[in-house]
């Protein structure tokens, strides 16, 4: 019995997907619920699974344009009993043939030492070897030919290195160059940065955080926290509860302009970045400004692990009024984070590094972090983005404001 395997629907704008890595070939075996191939929308990857056990069989190559619904092939359990069936066989008749070439092999008897004669022949001397001139040389002779050895076979050996050439060339290693398609998600990605550079006046100010009570207030409440809840407690909770509350002071920064409007948005979706090998993703926090810490914390390591496998849905990648991206993981100190259109902000984490501040007049070390805001400077003035940073800081800097605001 052959069953279909069809396109799922992706999400309500999305009528169209192309055909990405094909993991299982056709022809091959597979089991219920086994990943067969990707397929590619332009917001996310989503793997496909075997609707059945048995021999799948695809009508479309990696690269082609396939609708929601599409029949892309189908999985036959008639042909695994039928693939079985000929390996027994096969196995049968190898079996089969071994048996019978063992006696031929059996025949084959080893030359005993006695019969192995080995023959070496018998080099002779030419008359010119060196034993027999050394016999015929007289004394005067070596002198001559020595004094021939010391100008005109000189000379000789000298023109001979010049004319001839070196026998050992180091060879060059060869340039080459690969190409792959993009795929397209990064053309995407591509086309929306170029986007963001091209239709906004993006320009970004930077300032600096303490992260010295954040960092013992998690270190004195990870261990209840994660027991309670199940997840670690993270930075990112702290930074969203932060940016939520300076939206609110500042609310030119979570809207977008749309012909002559600028629009305000009156809730709280923030983006969160998550870097992943087939590129960079934006998942949504619907409704920050209603959730908890460890609610975030949650959503974020759901959201991290789905977009690592492929399995982010692309309604969770849709609208966001802001986004929070983190390059300190990757051990960025400083960076200008690229607006996502049509948002009007982004803030950027990085590293935290320990470093010599100046606190009440003293010198101390503390742990600090590098903050860049990029915004749209056709919607938010200077001193708005400047004022919203700022009161970034404040809150991160006293976590406890944040929750006497909550």
């Amino acid at each position: 019995m052959k069953t279909d395997i069809k396109i799922p629907a992706m999400g309500e704008s999305i009528s169209e997907v192309i055909i990405g890595q094909i993991i299982k070939e056709s022809g091959s075996s597979v089991k219920t619920d086994e990943e067969i191939l990707e397929i590619e929308t332009d917001k996310v990857n989503q793997a496909l699974y075997a609707p059945a056990d048995g021999v799948i069989t695809f009508n479309v190559q990696t690269g082609d344009k396939a609708k929601i619904g599409q029949v892309i092939g189908t999985v036959d359990d008639e042909k695994v009993t039928q693939t079985v069936s000929q390996k027994s066989n096969e196995e049968k008749k190898e079996v089969t043939k071994k048996n019978e070439e063992k006696p031929a092999k059996e025949q084959v008897k080893e030359p005993s030492k006695g019969q192995i004669k080995l023959e070496v022949p018998q080099v002779k001397e030419d008359a010119s070897s060196p034993k027999e001139n050394k016999e015929k040389t007289n004394p005067t002779d070596v002198k001559e030919q020595k004094a021939r050895l010391t100008t005109d076979d000189f000379l000789k050996d000298i023109n001979k290195q010049e004319t001839e050439p070196t026998l050992f060339i180091k060879e060059k290693p060869l340039r080459s160059e690969s190409r792959r398609k993009m795929s397209n998600i990064r053309k995407v990605i591509a086309e929306r940065l170029v986007q963001s550079q091209q239709n906004t006046a993006m320009l970004t100010t930077f300032n600096e955080v303490d992260l010295s009570q954040i960092i013992e207030i998690r270190n004195k409440n990870q261990e209840k926290f994660t027991k309670e809840f199940g997840v670690k407690l993270g930075f990112m909770s702290f930074f969203v509860k932060a940016v939520v509350h300076a939206l609110k002071k500042i609310p030119d920064l979570n809207s977008y302009i749309e012909g002559d409007d600028i629009v305000h948005r009156e809730y709280f979706d923030i983006g969160i970045a998550v870097s992943t090998e087939k590129g960079l993703f934006v998942p949504v926090l619907k409704d920050c400004d209603h959730l908890s810490f460890s609610s975030i914390e949650l959503a974020i390591e759901d959201f991290a692990k789905r977009a690592k496998e492929g399995k982010i849905r692309p309604n969770e990648l849709q609208g966001g009024g802001f986004t929070i991206t983190n390059g300190g993981v990757f051990g960025s100190l400083f960076s200008t984070p690229i607006l996502n259109p049509p948002q009007a902000g982004i803030l950027g984490m990085h590293k935290i590094m320990k470093r010599a501040v100046v606190v009440d007049d003293q010198i101390v070390v503390r742990p600090m972090m590098y903050l860049a805001l990029s915004y749209d400077h056709r919607i938010i003035d200077g001193k708005e983005a400047v004022t919203f940073l700022v009161h970034v800081k404040e809150l991160l800097e006293n976590p406890a404001l944040i929750l006497l605001k909550e």
